[in-house]
């Protein structure tokens, strides 16, 4: 059977395949947090960290230390931002060209661990015990932090990683230890130092914040033990009343421990005759207190505070109970003021370290000194009155007593800020008690061998001047607190830590004669069998059997910032010898919160000064806390905070990344689901983008196709310029940990630089020109170019999208063995046309917007564009021939030269090709491709369109 339909004279084509539409298997969709913990693995698996330090073996180094994270209780959001800045500095130092070392670390010893060991096992466990539950309850939280680390993209030695419970790490603290003694710097002395009861331990500078509390305060009439003396000091024949001296504290606990009067020298103090008596108050706060006590006095003389010394008063509970039968001497100090309260100052020495000073200064000897308050918050059973009872819940009951003594002038109830313990959140004192201190001023310590040329605080301010701060602020911060810290109290009463190896006479307190040779025995023995070997010896096998039964093996640890704030020592130079600078500070950068202004910069600092004058680090990066819109910082309690673990399971952590890096971390860095999913779209854009360039370059090899820079088209030529001067910005950036502005600016490049302008302008000639034309290979050079340079900036931050993105583009295994790309220099003249060639193009668009807004034209192709303007503007237009209109995207542009600037875009009346999608006259010309334009038959059959500039 024949088919007599006639033949379509022009058979149809599908002119769409035969354009060069963009192909790349790199997906559109990242679905990050299914294919995320394939890549971290893929990374563990093939070690790529140790690839990378082959890679770089011989280039300069950079190291950052990892200010150890406390292993105990799964990662939140803070400890996810520490350790995704730190990775960003790495990684842009490595594609740098550095050597970009990060060992991570884990602080292991201390009191949280025990805590988590006693909630769990309750509070009888033998020292063995306790050290063993804890290693291994460590050494669990360790794996688990470990793998969340990972799973954040953080490349560093994981195999190998430092933990301050490891046995070497121990003895190599102990050595260090020892070094600080023989620089003078180590003495045992009595005085006043923080105590937390929840801790049963002393407690540091580092490890207190304030906070507000509420408390009692009182005021308590000391009554005068010797008037006529008094008398006397005030220039009176005899006193007619009792007089008494007159203090304010917000410290009624202490008042039982009283055991002196502090007045200033300086101050005038006047003699009140009241109805309770006669009243010894400061000149200048007479009034006020009269009022707080509601009576009515008389000043019956003045004095300078100097002719008071000596004096003697009564305590105010003299007549309670003989327990209390004792004088309270007058002793002078600066610290009196007339500031608030009466201008005296009782003093108990045990709590105070104002106190503590004045009293020791005025003769009170060690053994005399009042310390009634025990470790867990209770006085002694004995004590007399108050035996037995916690100090906060006896406040009331001292306060009824004094009452009843008639001691008592007013109290009331009052909120300030008040010094907590960091880990318990609770109320903390100053307790005396004896204690292993690090020295900052000067003086000599035991054992001095090797003396330090300045004291410890001089050391660390000259330091503090050789290291650069970012941001600049924290010098100053540092600085005030180096400036007025006390000496370092470096001993505590727990077991889970580093031992104190020392031996004490038992009648002397002095330490053994042997004392250094026995800290490099006990680092031996810890080095072979770790802090739990130390504790099975016993004095004999140390000492010999004659000296043994006279010394006592002390029990003390050193704290835990000690085991941190030395890990320069015997991480960097001992454990992972490699990490670190063979000259100088060990590490370029340690990087931590703002908090360790107080914490581990701190510690890390003196005790680098007091082992060898200088700071361990060159460099000191701060960030601030996390925290929600609102501005509170997360916390569990709250209920505010954004889980990691939660984060990556949903968005990815790669969205993790991308919030930390495009937030300020230099403040406060606040997160919540709103902000997460801005970062979600910025991710999108800058993936997106990859996505075209990528897919547009997948036909393309820079070995064989590549277009020299002079035979490029001017467009092209511009768009690597403008990448080599985004890159210049870029890496300033990355030389002084910015990452936020990278961030903005790579977005802004993706969403306006290429596609609103220079992708938006390619399309056309990517997808119409002949495959190989130079039109087409001159892009794609533009392109190929483009996506090497951008894949290396986004890679410290979105590091698997671009270990990804690198599997279609890269010639390495990993884009983390590249260094930065080599780029021409900016042609400075080249950006300055094109940046007015774009000024002028977003005030057509605008034209052409109105246009389509009121459904005149679907497309700016559709468009015709009248363009009048000034000479220099034309002059600059014109030179780029016909090809303006595939700058401004329209089918037709109409170019000339006025005084000022017009423009008028009117529909086009022409027919649309098919295949490029212009308005064009021309359509139709070839009988046998009806519905395209002469350009698309040239590109398709013939020698191609000519481009010379876009």
């Amino acid at each position: 059977m024949t088919d007599n339909t006639p033949a379509d004279p022009v058979a149809k084509t599908d002119y769409r395949s035969t354009l060069n539409l963009p192909d790349t298997p790199f997906p559109m969709r990242g679905d990050l947090p299914k294919r995320e913990p394939g890549w971290a693995r893929e990374w563990n698996e093939q070690g790529l960290y140790q690839r990378l330090r082959d890679a770089r073996h011989g280039a300069p180094k950079f190291i950052l230390h990892d200010g150890p994270p406390y292993a105990n209780g799964q990662i939140h959001m803070g400890h996810a931002v520490n350790k995704i800045l730190k990775d960003m500095v790495t990684k842009a130092r490595q594609l740098e060209g550095f050597d970009a070392l990060y060992v991570p670390g884990w602080d292991c010893h201390g009191l949280p661990i025990e805590n988590a060991i006693e909630k769990k096992y309750g509070r009888n466990l033998s020292r063995d015990e306790m050290q063993a539950k804890s290693r291994a309850y460590a050494t669990e939280q360790i794996a688990q932090q470990m793998a969340d680390f990972q799973r954040l993209g953080v490349l560093g030695e994981w195999d190998h990683p430092y933990k301050t419970m490891d046995f070497a790490n121990e003895a190599g603290e102990l050595r260090a230890f020892k070094r600080v003694i023989e620089r003078g710097f180590v003495y045992r002395g009595l005085k006043p130092v923080y105590w937390c009861f929840d801790c049963g331990s002393s407690l540091a500078e580092f490890e207190i914040e304030y906070a507000d509390k509420k408390s009692q305060t009182i005021d308590v009439a000391f009554r005068a033990h010797e008037p006529a003396k008094l008398a006397a000091a005030f220039g009176l024949p005899a006193l007619e009343k009792d007089a008494f001296a007159v203090i304010w504290t917000t410290t009624a606990w202490t008042i039982p421990a009283n055991q002196a009067i502090n007045l200033n020298p300086e101050l005038d103090y006047a003699l009140v005759d009241t109805a309770r008596g006669l009243l010894i108050l400061a000149a200048s706060l007479v009034e006020q207190c009269l009022q707080r006590y509601h009576l009515a006095g008389t000043v019956l003389a003045t004095t300078q505070g100097k002719r008071l010394g000596g004096l003697e008063f009564e305590h105010p509970l003299y007549d309670a109970d003989a327990g209390y039968r004792r004088l309270s001497p007058v002793y002078l100090a600066d610290y009196a003021t007339a500031d608030d309260g009466t201008g005296l100052v009782h003093s108990s020495p045990a709590y105070g370290l104002d106190d503590f000073n004045s009293c020791v200064a005025h003769g009170l000897a060690y053994d005399d000194i009042l310390n009634p308050v025990q470790g867990n918050g209770s006085y002694a059973p004995d004590f007399p009155l108050f035996g037995g009872q916690n100090i906060w819940k006896a406040v009331p009951v001292i306060i009824e007593a004094l009452q009843n003594a008639g001691r008592l002038l007013a109290t009331a109830t009052i909120s300030h800020s008040y010094p907590h313990c960091w880990r318990h959140k609770t109320p903390v004192i100053y307790r005396a008690a004896a204690q292993w201190f690090i020295r900052m001023d000067e003086g000599v310590g035991v054992f001095t061998k090797d003396k330090a040329p300045k004291p410890l605080r001089q050391l660390a301010l000259d330091a503090i001047e050789q290291t650069r701060f970012y941001p600049e602020n924290g010098k100053a911060r540092l600085r005030d607190m180096i400036a007025g810290r006390p000496d370092w109290c470096i001993s505590r009463q727990r077991s889970w830590g580093v031992p104190i190896p020392f031996f004490l006479h038992k009648d002397s307190g002095e330490l053994h004669p042997r004392t250094m040779e026995i800290l490099d025995q006990a680092a031996d023995i810890v080095e072979h069998g770790g802090i739990e070997a130390w504790s099975r010896v016993t004095a004999e096998e140390i000492l010999g059997a004659q000296d043994a039964p006279h010394y006592t093996k002390s029990a003390d640890i050193l704290e835990v910032w000690f085991d941190s704030g030395s890990t320069f020592f015997h991480v960097l130079r001992g454990t992972h010898p490699d990490n670190h600078h063979e000259s100088g500070p060990e590490a370029d950068l340690y990087l931590e919160g703002h908090d360790q202004h107080r914490g581990w910069f701190h510690s890390s600092l003196l005790i680098a000064c007091a082992m060898e004058d200088r700071a361990p680090y060159r460099g000191l990066l701060t960030h601030g806390f996390t925290v929600d819109s609102q501005g509170r910082k997360m916390s569990k309690s709250l209920g505010n905070g954004i889980d990691p673990q939660n984060v990556s399971k949903k968005l990815g952590a790669e969205i993790i990344r991308l919030w930390v890096a495009a937030s300020d971390y230099s403040g406060d860095i606040a997160g919540d689901d709103k902000i997460l999913a801005r970062v979600v779209d910025t991710y999108r854009r800058v993936r997106n983008t990859l996505k075209f360039l990528l897919a547009n370059t997948s036909d393309f090899a820079i070995a064989t196709d590549a277009v020299p820079l002079n035979q490029m088209l001017e467009i092209d030529r511009y768009a690597l310029a403008r990448a080599a001067q985004l890159q210049a910005d870029i890496l300033a950036h990355y030389k002084v940990y910015e990452f936020h502005p990278v961030v903005s600016k790579l977005q802004i490049y993706c969403s306006e630089d290429l596609g609103s302008f220079y992708l938006d302008i390619l399309k056309d000639r990517l997808y119409t020109t002949a495959p190989k034309s130079l039109a087409r290979r001159s892009a794609q050079t533009a392109l190929w170019h483009i996506t090497q340079a951008m894949l290396r900036w986004m890679a410290p931050f979105l590091s698997f999208t671009a270990e990804e993105a690198w599997k279609f583009a890269g010639q390495s295994e990993s884009i983390f063995m590249e260094t930065y790309s080599e780029l021409a220099a900016p042609d400075a003249d080249l950006l300055a046309k094109w940046s007015r060639i774009r000024e002028l193009r977003d005030a057509v668009n605008k034209d052409i917007e109105a246009l389509r807004a009121d459904g005149q034209v679907g497309s700016s192709l559709q468009a015709n564009v009248f363009l009048a303007v000034g000479a220099e503007d034309h002059a600059l237009l014109a030179s780029l021939g016909d090809d303006l209109k595939f700058v401004f995207i329209t089918s037709a542009i109409d170019l000339v030269a006025s005084d000022e600037l017009q423009i008028k875009a009117t529909a086009s009346i022409d027919t649309k090709c098919e295949r490029c999608w212009h308005y064009r006259f021309d359509v139709g010309h070839d009988p046998a491709h009806p519905t395209l334009c002469t350009r698309c038959t040239s590109n398709l059959f013939g020698a191609g369109e000519v481009r010379e500039f876009a």
